[in-house]
């Protein structure tokens, strides 16, 4: 069962975060992330007054301590939807996907000093192989015009990092839960979090730069819906069989990805560059499960 959910949820994200890119020529990374939330919490609220609602579903219980972790993990992934992107503003929709997964050296490091849970040699391995291939895409030719190093990757790993933070906080939140079902207590922590991210958001046109949040038509109701399915189905996935092995397999959105690149950008990628995909796909895959 989580398996099928983990595809999906893949699935699902790798299509709002396409849908995403392609508005870049009309709106910038952050108001283009912001549809994601101000779409998606309507779309959460409907479907949780329908099931706690007619359906006769018992709503799980919740203290203040679940609410303090939802906030940060909601402030951790609009973060990470912006400096997401931002890496594809930067570089293009696929290779910014592949510098997102440079989360895994950022944690075998604090790991290592006993921040997080230390790697065995096999995780090490693997966090090599994800250096290697970041390096490689990273660094530019000598005779190009800039930096030598590629911004997005800086930006990439500042992402994957977040989103690995926002997932551990879903995760731990729809834990705390008391009762309810692995979909309902999803699905609840879910709702709560795009409202609070839905009113930060607000709040944040209010207090600082303006969000253009027209002009969009179907595309912005397309990622809230998406968003709203997708963020359900990672939830649920990490209620199931724990964030560990649901990352584990949801490294399949690198290859969607360059799949979507290709199909729906027009992304033309060279052969140097799909090895390197390859040896950050091995080394994720390598961490999560042997790390």
């Amino acid at each position: 069962m989580w398996v099928v959910i983990t595809l999906a949820a893949a699935m699902l994200q790798i299509t709002r975060t396409s849908i995403q890119h392609g508005l870049r020529h009309s709106h910038d990374a952050v108001s283009a992330a912001a549809f994601r939330f101000t779409y998606g919490a309507p779309v959460a609220l409907v479907v949780s007054i329908i099931v706690f609602g007619p359906a006769g579903v018992a709503r799980p219980g919740f203290g203040t301590d679940v609410v303090v972790v939802i906030i940060a993990a909601g402030v951790a992934q609009i973060l990470a939807t912006v400096a997401l992107l931002l890496a594809f503003r930067t570089r293009d929709f696929s290779i910014g996907t592949v510098y997102s997964k440079a989360e895994v050296p950022v944690v075998a490091a604090l790991g290592a000093i006993g921040l997080g849970p230390a790697l065995t040699l096999w995780g090490w391995v693997g966090a090599a192989l994800v250096v290697t291939g970041v390096v490689v895409l990273a660094v530019r030719r000598r005779d190009a015009l800039g930096p030598p190093w590629d911004p997005a990757a800086l930006i990439g790993a500042a992402s994957g990092a977040l989103f690995a933070a926002a997932a551990t906080g879903i995760g731990a939140a729809a834990e705390r839960l008391d009762g309810g079902s692995s979909f309902t207590r999803a699905l609840f922590t879910l709702t709560i979090m795009l409202c609070v991210q839905a009113a930060l958001m607000g709040a944040w046109s209010v207090v600082g730069p303006g969000i253009t949040a027209s002009g969009a038509g179907w595309a912005g109701l397309a990622i809230g819906v998406f968003s709203m399915l997708g963020s359900l189905a990672w939830a649920w996935g990490f209620t199931l069989a724990g964030a560990a092995r649901v990352r584990t397999l949801g490294q399949v959105e690198v290859l969607i990805a360059f799949a979507a690149g290709a199909v729906m950008h027009a992304e033309r990628h060279r052969r140097h560059e799909y090895a390197a995909a390859a040896l950050v796909l091995t080394g994720v895959v390598l961490v999560a499960a042997a790390g």
